[in-house]
């Protein structure tokens, strides 16, 4: 059940953990997510525009709704930072459920749960290779230097000059060298049987 709202009005997205509520820009509680200008990495389709995705997918739930927000905090930019409800729905923990924001830890616990739900079953973000929003904003990474969160999907299926393909993970000789590029028929893989399977075998260093 939401607490009484501080904020009440009707929602347009900004980016896809912060909103216009009424006349009051609201930066979502105890979540981040990506970056309009973030790119994530599907281990067999590619690169994608999931910081654009998100978004649109945000706005295409929100806008126009009605929500009732809570009153959490006030961040450094002057927005108030809420907790904001779509009747019954938790705004912020939906978004987690569905892998489309980060449960922002360095703030709140709160999405912790929900996040390991996620990533587990594999939704939305958790398809794919993706740097964490904050690390991001920090460095602004280039596409060939994103790494994996928490692991997943982290094992780069390399093809040779001489077209045999060959995987390499993490802690490998040539593993932060080896660059991946999809349209060659490179790709990512989330476990060493599934680059077994799909015909790759492991770099001998």
């Amino acid at each position: 059940m939401a607490a009484q709202a501080s904020v009440v009005g009707s929602a347009q997205v900004v980016d896809g953990d912060t909103l216009d509520v009424g006349t009051t820009r609201v930066r979502l509680f105890g979540i981040d997510a990506v970056e309009a200008s973030q790119t994530c990495r599907h281990p067999v389709q590619g690169d994608w525009p999931c910081g654009r995705d998100v978004k649109r997918e945000v706005g295409a739930w929100l806008n126009g709704q009605t929500l009732k927000c809570t009153h959490e905090d006030t961040d450094r930019y002057g927005r108030t930072v809420a907790t904001c409800w779509l009747g019954e729905v938790d705004v912020g923990g939906a978004l987690v459920d569905a892998g489309l924001a980060f449960a922002y830890s360095k703030y709140s616990s709160r999405y912790e749960v929900r996040q390991a739900r996620a990533l587990k079953a594999g939704r939305g973000l958790w398809t794919s290779v993706v740097v964490a929003p904050e690390t991001y904003r920090n460095r602004k990474p280039a596409v060939s230097d994103v790494q994996p969160v928490q692991g997943r999907c982290a094992i780069k299926g390399n093809i040779s000059s001489k077209g045999e393909k060959i995987y390499h993970v993490p802690g490998q000789k040539y593993y932060d060298q080896t660059r991946i590029s999809p349209h060659k028929g490179e790709r990512w893989f989330c476990s060493e049987a599934e680059a077994r399977q799909a015909g790759w075998r492991k770099a001998r260093v």
